[in-house]
């Protein structure tokens, strides 16, 4: 039985498009085009964490819109977990959807060497082309987007 991890993750949006972002060094066929996300630490809450993911993943400061929903996805065969994940509605204050920048993990929660990637924007309707079942909530906040 795999055994639930609390996650998070995030769609930050402005000016309508969505930060993603594309492993460097991985081909696309493993990792996808993915958003800021990640696991919420023993005693934070989701907000906080969707906060400081979106920051250690980018290197960019944003702030919670508002909470999207939660919802389960199995991680197997990849991982024997389930994630259940926290979406959040994010914005950055100060963002240019033109432009690129590398940033990474030195040392990635699942294990194993750093990795770098490439973030940027791309046009909320462009957004199906998310990996991993992280467009499963983009519906629901396009239904009520508020931080175009």
């Amino acid at each position: 039985m795999p055994r639930d991890a609390a996650k998070v993750a995030c769609y930050v949006v402005h000016e309508g498009h969505l930060l993603v972002f594309t492993h460097d060094e991985m081909p696309m066929t493993v990792t996808g085009v993915q958003i800021p996300a990640g696991s919420v630490e023993p005693g934070e809450s989701p907000e906080d964490a969707a906060v400081r993911e979106l920051f250690e993943e980018t290197g960019r400061h944003g702030q919670v819109v508002r909470c999207l929903g939660i919802q389960r996805y199995d991680l197997r065969p990849t991982r024997d977990e389930v994630a259940v994940r926290h979406y959040f509605q994010m914005r950055m204050t100060a963002a240019d959807v033109a432009e690129r920048w590398t940033a990474g993990e030195s040392n990635p929660s699942h294990s194993g060497a750093g990795t770098s990637w490439t973030c940027w924007w791309i046009p909320l309707t462009d957004a199906h082309v998310l990996a991993a079942g992280f467009g499963a909530l983009l519906g629901s906040m396009l239904a009520g987007n508020t931080a175009r």
